[in-house]
């Protein structure tokens, strides 16, 4: 008999409502102090409450990972329950997240932790794809090793518009941030082990380089895996991004492709105009 294992993640996954409904994806949500006062990713803020309140008064939101005793919580019914837990986390070079789910894991019992070493839906990449293997009924512990094998060849990254929230959250220097905005650059942030750094920097209008930059991640279509892609955004015009849509459709046959929002905390680091295209290559980034 198959063990009953189920599938969550932190809310940094960027999933979506309907994709986690669809795929039985439970999510555990971050913690974001915007102004004096605690929300959750996803529960009782969203990312225009977060533009809004920077347009309003400069402030940034902060960002905290779930502690152990919340992760306690939520795991131990699904555990309680007779159930095994796959569990996923933002990179842990990027967040305590992980570090808190695994030592809370050792205190339930029966829950796996699972770095995905990425952020936004180049985890929610690897969250669908362990919930394809419990549909062919592959035991827990072969699907977190699969998935740690597998985690390499995401190809996570993103264009950002502005470095205002990346300056503002100590990410980027105020000469780094001068220099960008003097030439009019948009970087291209790119995920590789568990970090982020800037893999290339654009010049020009926001909707010209998000085109050059789709055309150039899919240039080599041979070395990319046609399941599924997404298309991740923080606060892009709808027309901007159906764009984005056409032009990915047009370029690449994929089976499936998913648009979905940032969530609060990656909106909260990337800022406002913020667009990614994240799929799965057959080689190691």
């Amino acid at each position: 008999m198959s063990e009953n294992i189920v599938i969550t993640s932190d809310s940094t996954t960027d999933l979506g409502t309907a994709l986690q409904e669809r795929y039985h994806i439970t999510t555990l949500p971050l913690g974001i102090v915007l102004g004096d006062k605690l929300y959750f990713d996803g529960v009782d803020i969203t990312p225009a409450d977060i533009y809004a309140h920077h347009d309003k008064t400069g402030e940034l939101p902060k960002t905290n990972a779930t502690n152990i005793d919340d992760a306690v919580q939520f795991f131990k019914p699904f555990v309680d329950a007779g159930k095994t837990v796959i569990h996923f986390t933002i990179s842990s070079e990027m967040s305590s997240n992980y570090n808190n789910a695994r030592l809370a894991a050792e205190m339930v019992g029966n829950v796996f932790v699972v770095d995905s070493r990425n952020l936004s839906t180049g985890g929610g990449l690897l969250v669908l794809a362990a919930a394809d293997m419990v549909e062919q009924g592959l035991p827990a512990a072969e699907i977190v090793q699969k998935i740690n094998e597998l985690a390499p060849y995401v190809d996570a990254s993103f264009v950002i518009d502005s470095l205002e929230y990346l300056h503002k959250g100590g990410r980027c220097s105020a000469l780094a941030m001068l220099g960008a905005n003097l030439m009019k650059l948009k970087p291209c942030i790119q995920v590789k082990n568990g970090v982020m750094g800037v893999s290339k920097k654009y010049r020009g209008k926001y909707p010209i380089v998000l085109e050059q930059y789709v055309r150039e991640q899919l240039a080599d279509i041979d070395n990319v895996n046609l399941d599924r892609v997404f298309i991740t955004h923080a606060g892009c015009d709808d027309e901007i991004v159906q764009n984005i849509v056409a032009l990915v459709k047009e370029i690449a046959p994929f089976k499936e492709v998913f648009v979905t929002t940032a969530s609060a905390t990656v909106s909260s680091h990337c800022g406002k105009d913020t667009l990614r295209v994240l799929f799965i290559r057959k080689s190691q980034i």
